[in-house]
């Protein structure tokens, strides 16, 4: 079946691509790297440039290297970690204890554990739709934000 040029445009611009019914690949986001290179060049203002420049600016462009090259595929079991195409890595939702974003607002980082071990990962990818997906498939083990005791003491 052929389909038009602007049928094709609109399916690869939204920010959920599907692959089949089950599993979603999130669409790259470039704020968390733009951020640190953004933060590096303000370090050129500073007595100690360049170096301190060199180095965090050079760290945000390894991070935008790797949203172009990274993606997280959500399947109906497992996170799966992707780099052009080929599996890195498989994290299978029955082995997670919990998870949480860290930081939402500003260029953040996805917190999960497993019974194995601890992950944070930056987030480069559409935080929205990164959250919408594992409350999809693991709400109940999200960290919720803790409840200030001194207003619940009466």
């Amino acid at each position: 079946m052929f389909c038009s040029p602007k049928f094709f445009l609109a399916k690869t611009m939204t920010s959920e691509n599907l692959i089949d019914k089950d599993s979603v690949i999130l669409s790259p986001s470039y704020r968390l790297p733009i951020f640190i290179i953004f933060v590096g060049l303000l370090f050129l203002i500073t007595p100690f440039h360049p170096w301190p420049t060199i180095a965090i600016s050079s760290f945000g462009f390894f991070l935008l290297l790797q949203s172009f090259t990274l993606k997280l595929k959500f399947t109906r079991e497992d996170l799966v970690v992707m780099q052009l195409g080929n599996e890195l890595r498989r994290f299978p939702f029955k082995n997670w204890i919990a998870w949480r974003i860290i930081l939402p607002k500003l260029p953040g980082f996805l917190y999960f554990r497993e019974e194995a071990s601890p992950h944070l990962l930056p987030i480069l990818f559409e935080v929205n739709s990164l959250k919408e997906q594992l409350r999809l498939r693991v709400k109940d083990l999200e960290i919720e934000k803790e409840v200030d005791l001194s207003k619940s003491k009466t």
